[in-house]
């Protein structure tokens, strides 16, 4: 009776912010590396290829691209961006919002959150490891002293 009763009181106590929220990724994923690749007079094909198909172009001219990247971190707050790209013909012309803001970090690409994480991992071990303080003598100098000065 006794079991019954305490694992019906622990039931609700397994909801508690112990769910892992997955972070919500939307529309183009947007580098800043692939970014700084396109350069104005590029053609459509090549824009394209780099940035991928782009979530909105108008539907009255086929002038503009915009893409649209959404992200949202477990933890964190969420950040948005968009890039504009204007054509004239089958040439990229001008450019809108593929630089960052200054205030604003970037999001870092799955390559750099696991170099981090090796990083902060290979951190821990070292500090967690024994370190003998005082000075490291050669092995030949450990039996012999050094002389004394007058």
């Amino acid at each position: 009776m006794r079991a019954a009763l305490a694992i019906l009181l622990l039931i609700p106590l397994s909801a508690c912010e112990i769910v892992y929220k997955l972070p919500t990724r939307q529309g183009n994923v947007l580098e800043q590396k692939e970014l700084d690749q396109v350069t104005v007079g590029m053609t459509r094909d090549q824009v394209r290829f780099l940035l991928g198909t782009p979530i909105a172009a108008s539907t009255l001219t086929d002038a503009r691209w915009d893409y649209f990247g959404y992200y949202k971190p477990p933890r964190g707050k969420a950040m948005s961006r968009t890039v504009s790209l204007y054509f004239s013909g089958d040439q990229l012309v001008r450019m809108e919002g593929e630089k960052l803001a200054q205030n604003i970090e970037a999001e870092p690409d799955a390559k750099t959150l696991k170099a981090e994480q090796k990083k902060d991992k290979t951190e821990d071990e070292r500090a967690k490891e024994r370190k003998d303080g005082g000075i490291i003598q050669p092995p030949d100098q450990q039996d012999h002293p050094a002389p004394e000065q007058e």
